[in-house]
């Protein structure tokens, strides 16, 4: 294996009910996140389609709570996503 290859955030996996968050706080979706790292996370939604590029996870339901993320890759009902400022 190269020494150049990049080297993965520790993932950990914590299998939680999360919250995402579209449209500016009005339409919550109820997800897991599989697991998580300092970085992005792994969740899994039942229409994973309905997913914007841009949404924001939290683990409650409250709106104001969560952090912004970027959706990354989508398999399946499974999605990858990356924290963003």
């Amino acid at each position: 294996m190269a020494a150049a290859a990049k080297k993965r955030e520790a993932r950990k996996s914590i299998r939680q009910p999360g919250w995402i968050t579209l449209e500016g706080g009005f339409a919550v979706r109820p997800c897991v996140v599989q697991d998580m790292s300092s970085t992005g996370a792994k969740i899994t939604i039942d229409d994973p389609n309905m997913l914007p590029a841009k949404l924001r996870l939290a683990f409650s339901r409250d709106a104001r709570t969560g952090r912004n993320c970027e959706v990354v890759w989508r398999r399946g009902k499974t999605v990858g996503i990356k924290f963003v400022r």
